[in-house]
């Protein structure tokens, strides 16, 4: 199969063709002081229609150059803060041009001079497209000196867990990339990346609930791409900031870039020190014979924990320019982190003689972890208006090493119990990308595809368990090697069109051949060798199709849209591997070798619709997931769990587990409100019921669940360099599988005041002001329930400093009549 895509490959992408060069060129300066001028916007323009062709910004020396131009007649428009815009017509190029110098364009004041310009408008937080969502992370302020996972929770339809787990319209399957590609600093977890890198790195947020063929068929609820900031601005520019907070809380970072006619260099360096305060309480109660009676075995938990990360992470890259129509660019991630976590637990007994009245008990965990990304990418625009060929390859490693420990002593002279576990993990990624886009006329294009993902992983993990008095052992059932090799190879086309001026369409399929194959070695070397290895094989190829059918409603940008596509989710390492997870003994973990992926059929209805002082979008939507796949909680009855429960009651073992399907439809509402010119707001709810109907062999009921979560966000702007942003969510109790999870609300206040002329931004933040983000759970299993309150932040302040040099996008709230529309027709990444 992989040979027969790679033949077909090589069939479908065309080869690069380089038509003749055109060139044309100028040099722009400031009539009045007849310097230079870096970064004026630049468009070029069809002289007839002045419809927007491309566009750039002038580069040292006032120099602008459009190369590869076809032939026509053209304009020039110009803009500047604080001078008149300047439009150069009538530009004719002929299939004879050569090079055009234009030689030099003065651009004069416009009215009296300006000695500083403040830009009191500001940048939506979230843009509302039909085929996607696009949250602004630098205007979130109750994010600022905080996590990427801290600014997740603040980002509209997403809501983050206490374990760092992102999950969208209540789906935890969702496809989590950083700059479009998987990360493979991530490691197998990528809640751990995200808890760690500063949301000060983060540009803005992507959020595509229905993604077309064009994209990984992976991710049930739909993909989120975290895009890290990149200036490409002319000149040198940068910024620089900093934050201190509560809890040992700060941070530091700095971003630079330097362009010139030929080279865009770019680099950033960011610093993390966070820690997070938390605390929690579980009552465990043993019932017998299914009723909670008066001889029941009680045991209630109350925990402080911490959760301590120290992270460094550089980005360096540059681009490259050629020509006007080529781009050649390479770039590294890296991270070096340093993570910490603890809990100290005290146990009252109630009618368990065997324990006593009281335990104590100690845990801590340290992981140190280097993980980097380097990747290569290629764009050539071809001799067709619109048409293009990219290509990207990524090569990703992460390593980490760490230890985990507890010491628990009982108050009735019962032995104490210790154990010592040392772990290690590496991994390795390689991305293939191939695009090919042919317009095939106006609103009327085809693009094709190829994509390969290999992953290979290895685990380790060594216990030692307290014999006698500082005397370990080892325990060879959590003692074990585990390797994972995976991959999908992919094709993909799609085509899009305008059926009339208002009704426009996209189909496309997709191909993925994918393959998982595990192998887990037990350090017992007194078993034989068909009792030390166990394997596991899983091998498809399945087609995913997608359609989208777009109407404009009245041609001022409301749209509505219907769509279908076929998903997956793949299990991931952590997800198969059958190793026993000691890091919470509290609650154990378990992989599953044999778990199936996840099949998903998913339809959504959307409708945006757009005024002057607000917008909002709907949408309507429905899954069907097979082989649906979560953490199944397992009592005394199942051998493994038997084994780790016999020696901590208290205890939750869960297993990864195909557990049946579930059908979930909801209504998700956004909207974007300006009140005011000094004040704006912005809500999203999210309604949904889902339907769990779970195999046979579980032997639990079918659930109905009906969830329901919310925020709203608001800015106020008190005078032109002083703002306010208040942020509050909600979510209301929802039944689960086994139990039920229970509401949750805070609230986030942010304060901001530019000085230094603009330059600089000095801003106070508070998160969870009434100390109320707790996450509640109950769990009701044949032999127990459990009922616990769990935090893992208390409130925190901060206070963070900003400053910006160089040459800022000033242009950016002035209107542009020439700005290119975007994409709306349900693909376009």
């Amino acid at each position: 199969m992989r040979n027969r895509l790679l033949f077909i490959l090589l069939i479908v992408i065309p080869t690069i063709s380089f038509a003749q060069k055109r060139q044309l060129k100028a040099v722009v300066i400031n009539a009045e002081t007849n310097e230079p001028i870096v970064g004026a916007s630049v468009a070029l323009l069809s002289q007839s229609s002045k419809a927007y062709i491309r566009g750039q910004q002038t580069r040292v020396g006032g120099k602008l150059n459009f190369d590869d131009i076809g032939s026509g007649i053209y304009a020039l428009h110009i803009t500047y803060v604080g001078l008149k815009d300047y439009m150069y017509e009538n530009i004719v190029i002929t299939n004879a041009s050569a090079s055009i110098d234009l030689g030099t364009l003065n651009m004069l004041a416009e009215g009296e001079r300006l000695e500083e310009v403040i830009v009191q408008g500001r940048i939506p937080e979230l843009r509302l497209d039909i085929d996607k969502k696009v949250f602004d992370a630098t205007q979130s302020m109750v994010s600022t000196g905080g996590s990427a996972s801290d600014l997740l929770a603040n980002v509209p339809t997403l809501q983050v867990d206490m374990d760092g787990s992102v999950s969208l319209r209540g789906s935890g399957s969702v496809r989590i990339l950083i700059d479009g590609k998987e990360s493979a600093m991530a490691g197998s977890d990528v809640g751990k990346l995200l808890q760690s890198l500063p949301a000060d790195a983060v540009s803005k947020v992507e959020i595509i609930t229905n993604p077309s063929a064009k994209y990984d068929a992976e991710g049930q609820a739909g993909i989120i791409n975290i895009v890290l900031k990149k200036n490409i601005r002319a000149g040198l520019n940068g910024a620089v900031n900093a934050s201190v907070g509560n809890y040992e809380n700060y941070s530091a970072g700095v971003i630079l870039n330097y362009r010139d006619d030929k080279f865009n260099y770019f680099g950033s360096y960011n610093f993390r020190h966070g820690k997070n305060v938390g605390e929690g309480f579980v009552r465990n109660v043993q019932l017998i014979d299914g009723t909670q009676l008066g001889t029941s075995e009680v045991t209630n938990t109350e925990m402080e924990s911490f959760r301590k990360s120290i992270n460094n992470s550089f980005r360096l890259g540059a681009d490259y320019y050629p020509t006007e129509k080529a781009t050649l660019s390479l770039g590294a991630n890296i991270s070096v982190r340093d993570n910490s976590r603890g809990e100290d637990m005290q146990y009252r007994y109630i009618n368990q003689p065997d324990w006593g009245t009281r335990s104590d008990r100690t845990s801590r965990q340290y992981e140190q972890d280097f993980g980097y990304d380097i990747t290569f990418d290629f764009k050539q625009r071809l001799k067709r208006e619109g048409e293009e060929i990219t290509a990207n390859v990524t090569s990703g490693n992460d390593e980490e090493e760490g230890t985990n420990s507890f010491f628990q002593t009982f108050d009735n002279g019962r032995t104490p119990r210790e154990r010592k576990n040392i772990a290690g993990e590496t991994g390795q990624n390689w991305n293939f990308r191939l695009d090919y886009l042919l317009p095939l006329g106006e609103n009327h294009k085809f693009e094709a595809g190829y994509r390969t993902i290999l992953r290979n992983s290895s685990e380790s993990q060594y216990s030692d368990t307290l014999i006698s008095d500082n005397v370990f052992g080892p325990d060879y059932n959590v003692s074990n090697d585990f390797e994972m090799k995976s991959g999908v190879h992919s094709l993909y086309a799609n085509y899009q069109r305008m059926l009339t001026n208002r009704i426009g369409m996209q189909v496309g399929l997709r191909a993925e051949d994918a393959y998982l194959n595990t192998t887990i070695v037990s350090m017992n070397e007194d078993l034989s060798e068909s009792d030390r290895i166990g394997r596991g094989k899983l091998d498809y190829f399945r087609l995913y199709p997608s359609a989208f059918l777009t109407y404009d409603v009245n041609g001022d940008g409301d749209k509505v849209q219907v769509s279908y596509t076929r998903r997956v989710q793949r299990p991931r390492g952590w997800q198969v591997n059958p190793f026993v997870n000691l890091s919470d003994e509290m609650n154990y973990r378990q992989g599953n070798p044999n778990l199936m992926p996840e099949d998903i059929h998913s339809f959504e209805l959307s409708f945006a619709k757009v005024y002057e002082k607000w917008n909002f979008i709907s949408s309507a939507y429905f899954r069907r997931i097979n082989d649906m796949t979560q953490p199944f909680q397992f009592g005394e009855d199942d051998l493994v769990a038997k084994e780790y429960l016999a020696t901590n009651r208290n205890a939750t073992f869960s297993r990864w587990e195909n557990v049946g399907s579930r059908n979930s439809s909801g209504v998700e509402l956004i909207a974007k409100v300006n009140l005011l010119k000094w004040w704006d707001a912005t809500g999203n709810v999210n309604m949904f019921y889902s339907k769990v109907t779970p195999y046979s062999a579980f032997s639990v009921s079918s659930v109905d669940a009906l969830g329901l979560n919310g925020n709203l966000m608001t800015n106020v702007k008190f005078a032109s360099a002083t703002s306010m942003q208040i942020k509050g969510d909600y979510r209301a109790p929802m039944n689960t599988l086994q139990g039920k999870m229970k509401s949750m609300s805070s609230l986030d206040l942010a304060l901001s005041q530019d000085v230094l002329k603009g330059k600089g931004t000095v801003m106070f933040n508070v998160r969870d002001v009434f100390d109320t983000r707790r996450f509640g759970s109950e769990s009701y299993l044949p032999t127990r329930t459990i009922d616990q309150i769990m935090r893992w932040s208390k409130r925190t302040f901060n206070l963070s400093f900003s400053y910006r040099f160089g040459i800022q996008d000033l242009n950016r709230n002035k209107k542009n009549d020439y700005e290119m529309p975007g994409d709306d027709m349900g693909g376009e990444y």
